[in-house]
């Protein structure tokens, strides 16, 4: 009861739910381990960051297409599964990312998000899922059987003890800048307010573009999310955290993730997307932004200035890049890009895209990419943004150009899972939503596609 009101809520610390996450579920969760689970360790924690390789994933568009071979389609167990091909025998699934020689697996949310109806989990769903219900519990979506909060935990512990014993790390997408609702949230319905930043009128502030946006400088908001990732680290093993929206949450904040997941393991990697979608309350220089990216410790950011760089600008369609034959005017942000975002005599910070200074303390703190989920796919940009007599086989060029200097650059190289197939969308830029014909990996362009995946792959 709460200022004379009663409410029914799930509790936001709750470890396990029921179908959909409305009830919380009292688990023993020492019984959903897998077997040697005691002894499971991150395969990558000597690295340098900037010697990995970031591959982001999506759990269901591993294998919904049918081309795939695997049987737990969409499924946490469709990542354990091994010895998987295509009807002609080309590898696909875990054994397909093991040969590219991915180091870590950033999957997109996992958590129990609210847009998917896991009642209805056998029939085709897709959400990419940034749309948080219970933080610290799985998506039942990507569990056999969703009813039973035990199965959720111990399959999703399944999927990254299989990954460690192949030698692939787990990064965890998280979205602590929102929640799908707010008056109905469990935050809301729990301590009314206090979640979440307003406006002078009392109406939810947005910097998320989602309806609301946490209060992350707040004691207990901090709190939460620092316990949070923590329990996700030291329960489910997991090896790194993307944060989404990132410049939503205070600089205090992300540097409190960062020591306290440091003190479990200091190989755990903690980086985000150093920008907001729309202003915020929080001032500009408490914001966990890219510009302030020097008063982070040990926290990267992504590089939008090498992405539109090399493909030309996200938010416009035909724009071309370096990579695609833009004749002038990119050259001093892919300089600034191969360097890893720090200082550099031989550039002119004055023509770089967004920054006019570096925000890298040093080339591990910035993500170096040119695809990812958002956006149109480097396939899909190409297509539409390259010279108009540009041939297939130039294309194909213009991408391996692009990925050349993701991978050999300062920098940490992150990837879109798909790209080494010269798999695209169809032209759809934000398939958040979209059917599986769209967002899905599609196995049976691996043959077709042999001598890129083959480029990736050295």
């Amino acid at each position: 009861s709460v200022g004379g009101n009663e409410n029914e809520a799930c509790d936001p610390y709750a470890r396990a739910t029921g179908v959909n996450g409305k009830r919380a579920m009292v688990l023993d969760l020492s019984s959903t381990n897998p077997k040697g689970w005691e002894n499971d360790t991150n395969p990558n924690a000597g690295m340098t960051y900037n010697d990995a390789i970031i591959y982001e994933l999506h759990v269901r568009d591993l294998s919904s297409d049918e081309s795939s071979g695997i049987q737990n389609t969409g499924k946490f167990l469709g990542l354990t599964e091994t010895g998987t091909t295509t009807a002609s025998g080309i590898p696909t699934g875990l054994d397909h990312m093991k040969d590219l020689g991915i180091t870590h697996l950033h999957l997109l949310p996992v958590y129990d998000y609210a847009s998917v109806d896991e009642t209805k989990s056998d029939k085709p769903q897709f959400n990419w899922g940034y749309d948080p219900e219970n933080y610290n519990v799985p998506e039942g979506s990507y569990s056999t059987d969703p009813y039973n909060g035990a199965v959720r935990v111990s399959e999703m512990k399944q999927m990254v003890k299989t990954l460690h014993d192949n030698q692939i790390s787990v990064i965890m997408d998280v979205v602590y800048n929102h929640t799908f609702v707010g008056d109905g949230s469990n935050f809301s319905l729990t301590v009314p307010g206090y979640f979440y930043r307003h406006k002078p009128d009392g109406s939810y502030s947005d910097a998320s573009g989602c309806g609301n946006e946490t209060a992350s400088e707040r004691a207990m908001v901090r709190r939460y999310i620092v316990e949070s990732v923590k329990y996700w680290a030291e329960e489910y093993h997991v090896d790194g955290f993307r944060f989404d929206l990132m410049g939503i949450h205070d600089v205090e904040t992300m540097n409190e993730v960062k020591a306290e997941l440091a003190k479990l393991d200091p190989s755990i990697f903690v980086y985000g997307e150093g920008w907001t979608a729309s202003d915020s309350p929080l001032p500009e220089d408490q914001r966990a932004i890219k510009v302030n990216a020097p008063k982070l410790n040990d926290v990267a950011v992504f590089s939008d200035d090498l992405r539109d760089a090399l493909k030309g600008s996200v938010f416009e369609t035909t724009q071309a890049g370096f990579a695609s034959g833009k004749p002038e005017g990119n050259e001093e942000s892919i300089k600034f890009g191969i360097v890893g975002a720090i200082r550099h005599p031989q550039i002119d910070y004055n023509q770089i895209l967004y920054c006019k200074a570096p925000y890298a303390n040093k080339p591990t703190q910035v993500i170096n990419y040119v695809s990812c989920h958002d956006d149109l796919c480097l396939m899909d940009k190409l297509k539409l943004s390259a010279p108009k007599d540009a041939t297939p086989d130039e294309l194909i060029r213009f991408g391996k150009l692009a990925q050349t200097i993701i991978f050999t650059s300062q920098g940490v190289p992150f990837m879109r899972a798909g790209e080494e197939l010269l798999h695209d969308k169809k032209g759809v830029h934000n398939s958040y939503r979209a059917p599986d014909s769209i967002n899905e990996i599609v196995w049976s362009l691996k043959a077709k596609s042999k001598d890129v995946f083959d480029y990736y792959k050295d």
